[in-house]
């Protein structure tokens, strides 16, 4: 695939955004992943079901007209070090090869509200990303890198990924997803160097 050119065809692509099942998570920086995915089937206008692959899907189509590709959003039924069978059962439902595959997710390296788009490399200590990249057998998938930055003072960072976003940080959300939503389409429709020049601040 070149990652330089645009990628929009009838092709289907799946996004799976990360997190941990449950209400006492559902609104922590670790879910960020998740969430994001959860704003764009809203955008979309579409909801999610529930898949026998312990994920919750929903589909749409990326514009108009019979070329265009086919997004599939997951969010994944199981905590987070066990996305790996998941999103490989998902990848062979949907017969989506590694290269159509993005996971968001949070990323302590990088400030709130900011963004990074990549192919492929490590799992940088992400323990779904690690599962993932085990059980695709490849780590050649695109991650969405959702900024939550570092935690203040000498705060555990496992702690920190597992409180929810204090009130400022929450009124920035909005627009934090929307600028996800943005770098994901504009990943899919017209490659990683676009989206990377457009998101990666």
């Amino acid at each position: 695939m070149n990652t330089g050119e645009s990628s929009t065809s009838h092709s289907r692509w799946l996004i799976i955004g990360l997190g941990n099942p449950g209400a006492e998570y559902e609104k922590t920086r670790h879910n960020i992943g998740a969430s994001v995915v959860t704003a764009m089937a809203a955008s979309a206008g579409v909801r999610f079901t529930s898949h026998k692959s312990r994920a919750d899907v929903a589909e749409y189509k990326l514009g108009q007209g019979v070329s265009v590709p086919t997004i599939v959003l997951a969010k994944l039924r199981c905590y987070m070090n066990e996305s790996g069978g998941p999103t490989k059962s998902l990848a062979d439902f949907y017969k989506i090869p590694s290269e159509r595959i993005i996971i968001a997710h949070d990323e302590l390296d990088i400030p709130f509200q900011s963004l990074r788009i990549k192919l492929g490399g490590g799992d940088n200590g992400h323990n779904g990303l690690k599962s993932i990249t085990n059980a695709l057998g490849s780590a050649d998938y695109y991650r969405l890198r959702v900024g939550i930055g570092r935690p203040p003072g000498s705060q555990d960072p496992a702690d920190f990924v597992l409180k929810p976003f204090n009130s400022s940080e929450r009124s920035e959300l909005p627009d934090f997803y929307s600028r996800s939503i943005s770098a994901l389409e504009t990943l899919i429709t017209y490659g990683l160097e676009r989206a990377q020049q457009d998101f990666n601040r």
